[in-house]
């Protein structure tokens, strides 16, 4: 297998270094400045990266705004050649971003688990399955593929034009899970449960939704007063919440009425309770 290196000791960079080298990969990282690395990896720090020789595919992990200042940190250090792949971890810039480098003559590319990685040591199991946006140059595409087969995830390429939409899609599913996440914690203590049961309850919860989601689609998974019809019952919802949260509510409410298939009568008796109107 390749070597392969890894600019950007964060917790992504960590995350798939430790996938990589439980997949049999020889990986180095390098950082800014040194730090305590998980084993087996080890870290060099300070100016280029001493292995650039040494290996074919070099990862950058770092935030998206430094991908243009890591690439031209490699293009200067003339250590990049033809013969090396560069690819990106970013979700939502393409390998343009790397352009620095193309007069090295490198393969250009990213590869974008989408998966969040919030403890390194757990990524190499929980990237087991997850979807990896590949885009690229046509050998660098070639080597994201792999790499990322290597170590569980499931490859699909993307229209470089289209990471945008895909990196929303990333959002919603990830980060504003979180957030309604909180706001469920917030009601469900509001409403007299102790926070640990509270958390404890969306929890199991959210798993559910997610089982059901990932076996029957959005469509089939849809539960509660919006597909029912439930006009009253949305209206005792909304008599109980603070107008920040009523927002919000309505706007997920509008969301959820796009999604279901109701009839015409049904979904306008839904759409006056959303709006506060009464029968």
């Amino acid at each position: 297998m390749s070597a392969v290196g890894i600019v950007g000791p964060g917790r992504a960079g960590l995350g798939i270094g430790l996938a990589l080298a439980q997949a049999g990969h020889e990986v180095r990282l390098h950082g800014r400045r040194g730090k305590p690395v998980p084993p087996p990896l080890e870290l060099s720090w300070g100016g280029p990266p001493p292995w650039l020789r040494d290996v074919g595919i070099v990862l950058l992990a770092v935030p998206d705004p430094a991908i243009g200042l890591a690439a031209e940190a490699l293009a200067a250090s003339d250590g990049v050649t033809p013969r090396h792949v560069v690819l990106h971890l970013s979700g939502l810039v393409d390998h343009t971003a790397l352009g620095a480098l193309r007069p090295s003559g490198a393969a250009l590319g990213s590869l974008h688990p989408l998966q969040a990685i919030s403890e390194p040591e757990a990524a190499p199991q929980r990237l087991v399955g997850a979807l990896a946006a590949i885009e690229g140059d046509e050998r660098a595409v070639a080597a994201a593929t792999a790499l990322a087969s290597a170590i569980g995830l499931h490859p699909v390429v993307i229209d470089p034009g289209a990471k945008p939409g895909y990196h929303a899609g990333a959002v919603v599913a990830s980060n504003y899970l979180v957030v309604l996440a909180a706001l469920a914690e917030r009601l469900f203590t509001r409403a007299g449960l102790p926070t640990a049961a509270a958390r404890q309850g969306l929890a199991a919860l959210m798993r559910g939704t997610v089982d059901n989601v990932a076996r029957e689609g959005p469509l089939g998974s849809l539960t509660g007063p919006i597909v029912r019809g439930d006009a009253d019952a949305i209206r005792q919802h909304l008599a109980t919440l603070d107008p920040g949260v009523a927002r919000i509510y309505r706007a997920l409410g509008r969301a959820a009425l796009e999604l279901a298939k109701l009839d015409d009568a049904v979904r306008r008796r839904v759409e006056r309770a959303l709006e506060g109107g009464v029968e």
